[in-house]
């Protein structure tokens, strides 16, 4: 974990585009011809029939220290790659290889011993209209820190608000977005009486560094038109950086700075961001504090699907569909 105590003050910084700094690696996990029957496609016949798809992984780590060791907590276990590729061929359907290729991809670089990913998806039974032998998908991921961001608005049309900044933080050198969770309206929580909100939560992997992606994210908030006269009153737009690297991982950022808390140190709270999240990410764990009780509570890490399920709901319910996710 890395404690930062020494922040300049984020809003004067300016966000850049920082490469993350891979070592070159000549190591690789080659997982090749991952088969699996799907329903991904755009025409209705694909969703309806299925068909065979094939997924070929390269992950670049280095492998020194299992070869030294011998140890398998020291290395990727390509088995559960597998059964993690063949889960999302025979998972909810996609319109697009594309997209498939991605969260594969976003899978693979959960592991953290991952620094780059190389995925490629065979579409042999595409259906091209002409001879052909093989359709693929190849793309190439470098591994960042994942970051969880929570949004908000309360005044004007907040489900277009919401759906614009989600589109503003696609846009973003430096920042690749994953996963959208659905919307939640909430009522408010603490300040002045004000209308209820629309939340969301975003996640991701960043190559910015905390500090440059929150100086991002004040500078969409303003763009739509955020002051902050009033503490928790009411905003066009909220923005909220919750967490930047997973839990336990070499890319937590930890921090007690007044001018970038990390984790938000009031999120394990906030059904408002808890419940989204959990839609976006099940499988997410927050850093809570040390010694936490729970199963899972080591080191104060907890589960946030275990979080939900002791938080009162009574102020978030279900909001409208959108289209950002």
């Amino acid at each position: 974990m890395t404690n930062l105590t020494n922040l300049t003050n984020p809003t004067n910084l300016t966000a850049v585009n920082h490469a993350p700094h891979l070592p070159t690696r000549t190591d690789h996990i080659v997982l090749q011809g991952v088969s699996a029957f799907g329903y991904h496609g755009v025409l209705d016949f694909e969703k309806r029939d299925g068909q065979t798809f094939v997924v070929d992984v390269v992950m670049s780590l280095d492998l020194a220290p299992a070869g030294r060791s011998d140890a398998l907590a020291h290395t990727v276990s390509y088995a559960e790659v597998a059964a993690s590729v063949v889960e999302r061929i025979t998972g909810p359907p996609f319109d697009l290889i594309e997209r498939l290729a991605e969260v594969i991809a976003d899978d693979v670089l959960s592991h953290d011993l991952v620094d780059a990913v190389e995925v490629v998806v065979h579409k042999p039974q595409a259906p091209v209209g002409h001879p052909f032998t093989d359709v693929q998908v190849r793309l190439q991921r470098p591994n960042a820190p994942a970051v969880v961001i929570a949004l908000g608005s309360n005044l004007g049309d907040r489900g277009e608000v919401l759906s614009e900044a989600v589109g503003q933080l696609r846009r973003l050198d430096g920042l690749v977005v994953t996963r959208v969770s659905s919307l939640v309206e909430t009522d408010p929580v603490g300040g002045p009486e004000q209308p209820p909100y629309l939340n969301a939560v975003l996640v991701g992997r960043s190559s910015l560094p905390p500090a440059g992606l929150l100086a991002a994210l004040h500078d969409i908030e303003r763009d739509h038109g955020r002051t902050r006269e009033v503490r928790w009153g009411a905003r066009t737009l909220d923005l909220d950086l919750i967490q930047f690297g997973r839990p336990g991982s070499r890319h937590e950022v930890v921090s007690d700075d007044p001018a970038l808390t990390l984790p938000h140190p009031r999120a394990v709270e906030r059904a408002f961001v808890l419940v989204p999240w959990n839609d976006a990410d099940p499988g997410a764990t927050l850093r809570t504090s040390p010694g936490a009780d729970g199963a899972d509570g080591a080191d104060g890490i907890r589960h946030v699907g275990q979080l939900v399920s002791g938080l009162d709901r009574s102020g978030v319910r279900s909001g409208p569909d959108w289209g950002a996710p």
